[in-house]
């Protein structure tokens, strides 16, 4: 990457999200806009993978809602994410989950 651009990323970066990884369960706090209203909408679920890309990094989290697997992507910089709180940390051993999409029932959770 370009040293400038890389420079000006840097300002942009936000320091006030908590650390988590991989495995851990979450709480995202999003802005959701509708028509003129505005109002914080929380997704629950697991981290199943980081996009480690500077101002352009993404977390991906799934839920199962009502027997449905739902993934959201989220951007780690953007202004969409309000907060994020760390409800338990999951001990894995690898960087991307895809393997919880077929597992079932209490497979499903990952070991804390």
């Amino acid at each position: 990457m370009n040293p400038k651009v890389a420079k000006i990323g840097q300002e942009f970066l936000r320091t006030d999200l908590p650390t988590f990884r991989v495995g851990d369960t979450i709480r995202v706090h999003v802005k959701v806009k509708e028509g003129t209203r505005e109002r914080i909408q929380v997704f629950e679920g697991v981290v199943i993978k980081f996009h480690r890309a500077g101002i352009g990094s993404t977390f991906t989290v799934r839920k199962v809602s009502y027997g449905v697997g739902v993934e959201r992507i989220f951007p780690v910089n953007g202004p969409v994410v309000e907060k994020v709180e760390i409800r338990s940390r999951g001990h894995v051993r690898r960087s991307r989950l895809y393997f919880l999409r077929e597992l079932r029932g209490i497979e499903k959770k990952p070991a804390t």
